[in-house]
C-alpha cells in the first residue's frame, strides 16, 4: 500500500523515539498532516509497543504528538486513494494493523501516558484512550468525526464510548460533538487535566519514574494536574437532556426528540441536529448499533467487528458513502456530500444487519487477536 512519508527510511521518522531514563517517549512527528497515521507510523508503533514491553529496562511509555496536534485520525484520504488505484484489501490491510495496535495498547502491561495536547480526533484517540493515563490539557479538541465522513467509529470506540456516562458515548459518535480537555476531564475520557504550560515538567518527573506501578505514575501526574471548571454552556451539564434524547431506538427518533428540545434554542442541541442531518445516514445506523452492542463487548470483540464493518464500507458493497464523504471532506473540498441513500427511512435493518456479518469474499477472515491478560480501559477511574 502506498503512503505518504516524510523521510527516506521506511517512515520510521515519522515515530520518534527518545530514551529517557526509565521511560521511553514516543513522539507522532507529521506536524503538517496533524499527525494522521499513516500506515508507516502504525508499523512503527506496533514495533516500538512490542519491543518496550518485553523490555525490563523501560517502565513506562509516554506518547505526544508533535505540533499542534496529537493526531488528527487515521490517514484516511490515503486509505481510499489505495483503494481506488488497486484493490478493497489495500485499506483492509491498513485497518487490520491499526486495530490491532489498539488492542496491544488497551491490553499493555506497562502504563501508557498519552499527553493529549492539541487535536485528538478518530484514530487519535485509538492510540491513547484505551492507554492507562490520559492528560488533556487547556488545548486539547477531542471529536469522533467520522459519520461526517461516511465512516463510523471505530478503533474500538464502541467499547468506551458505550461506557461513558449516561447516553453520552451516542452524542459523542453520532454527532461528532467537539469536547475541550475539562468535558474529556469529566466524562472520563481523559484521566488527569495538566495545564499546557506544565507538560515539559511533568514529562521530565515521568521519566524518573523507576517503576511500572500505575499507582506510582499516577502519584506523579497528580502533582502537575488540576480541575478544570465546565463551561456554563457544555453539553455535559446537560446530561439529563443528553439521556433523554439519546436513549431512543433509532436514529429517527433521537433526531426528532432533540428536534423537540431545540426549541428551547439551546446552542448544542442545535448544532447536535445540523450534524445528524449533514452526517451520512447509513453511517448513523452503523454507528448506533455497534455504540449499543458495545455495552455488552469486550474490547477484542469490539475492535473484530469494527474491521467486519470496515472491510464491507471498503468493498462499496451496499454504499459509497465512504469514498464520497473522503472526496467532498478531504479531497474536492466542497463540503457538499452526496450521500447514497440519502434519507434514513431509506435504510432497513437488513441493509445495517450487512456490515456486521462476516464477509463474503475468498481468503477473507476475521481480525486475529492475540490471547493478552489486560481487559481494556477502566473509563471514570484514574486506576
Amino acid at each position: 500500500m502506498k503512503f505518504a512519508t516524510e523521510s527516506g527510511d521506511g517512515g520510521a521518522g515519522q515515530v520518534l523515539v527518545e530514551e529517557k531514563r526509565f521511560a521511553r517517549i514516543l513522539t507522532l512527528n507529521r506536524p503538517r498532516q496533524l499527525n494522521a497515521l499513516s500506515f508507516q507510523m502504525i508499523t512503527e508503533l506496533l514495533k516500538h509497543f512490542t519491543t518496550n514491553e518485553e523490555d525490563p529496562k523501560v517502565k513506562l511509555l509516554i506518547l505526544k504528538g508533535k505540533g499542534r496536534a496529537f493526531c488528527a485520525g487515521g490517514d484516511v484520504a490515503e486509505v481510499a486513494h489505495s483503494i481506488n488505484e488497486g484493490h478493497w484489501t489495500n485499506g483492509a490491510n491498513f485497518f487490520w494493523n491499526e486495530f490491532r495496535l489498539n488492542y496491544l495498547i488497551a491490553t499493555y502491561s506497562k502504563p501508557q501516558v498519552s499527553l493529549l495536547n492539541g487535536i485528538v480526533m478518530g484514530g487519535g484517540a485509538g492510540v491513547s484512550i484505551h492507554g492507562r493515563f490520559r492528560v488533556a490539557t487547556d488545548k486539547t479538541v477531542f471529536a469522533m468525526p467520522e459519520t461526517a465522513l461516511g465512516l463510523f467509529p471505530d478503533i474500538g470506540s464502541s467499547y468506551f464510548l458505550s461506557r461513558l456516562p449516561g447516553f453520552f458515548g451516542e452524542y459523542v459518535g453520532l454527532t461528532g460533538a467537539r469536547l475541550n480537555g475539562a468535558e474529556m476531564l469529566a466524562c472520563g475520557l481523559a484521566t488527569h487535566f495538566v495545564p499546557y504550560g506544565r507538560l515539559t515538567a511533568l514529562e521530565e518527573s515521568l521519566t524518573k519514574v523507576g517503576s511500572s506501578d500505575p499507582f506510582a505514575v499516577c502519584a506523579v501526574i497528580d502533582k502537575y494536574s488540576e480541575q478544570f471548571p465546565l463551561k456554563e454552556t457544555s453539553a455535559f451539564n446537560r446530561l439529563d437532556v443528553i439521556d433523554k434524547c439519546f436513549s431512543k431506538n433509532s436514529v429517527e427518533e433521537i433526531l426528532s426528540a432533540l428536534e423537540q428540545e431545540a426549541v428551547n434554542n439551546t446552542e448544542w442541541i442545535l448544532a447536535a441536529v445540523q450534524s445528524l442531518k449533514k452526517a451520512s445516514p447509513l453511517s448513523l445506523k452503523i454507528s448506533l448499533r455497534s455504540i449499543r452492542e458495545g455495552r455488552l463487548q469486550s474490547i477484542g470483540q469490539c475492535l473484530t467487528k469494527d474491521y467486519r464493518i470496515c472491510c464491507h464500507i471498503l468493498r462499496k458493497e451496499a454504499s459509497k458513502d465512504f469514498f464520497e464523504g473522503c472526496r467532498a471532506l478531504l479531497v474536492d473540498k466542497d463540503k457538499n456530500p452526496k450521500w447514497e441513500p440519502s434519507r434514513l427511512e431509506l435504510i432497513d435493518d437488513a441493509m445495517v444487519d450487512r456490515y456486521f456479518c462476516k464477509v463474503d469474499d475468498q481468503g477473507w477472515e476475521d481480525l486475529k487477536l492475540p490471547t493478552r491478560q489486560g481487559l481494556g480501559v477502566k473509563l471514570g477511574s484514574k486506576l
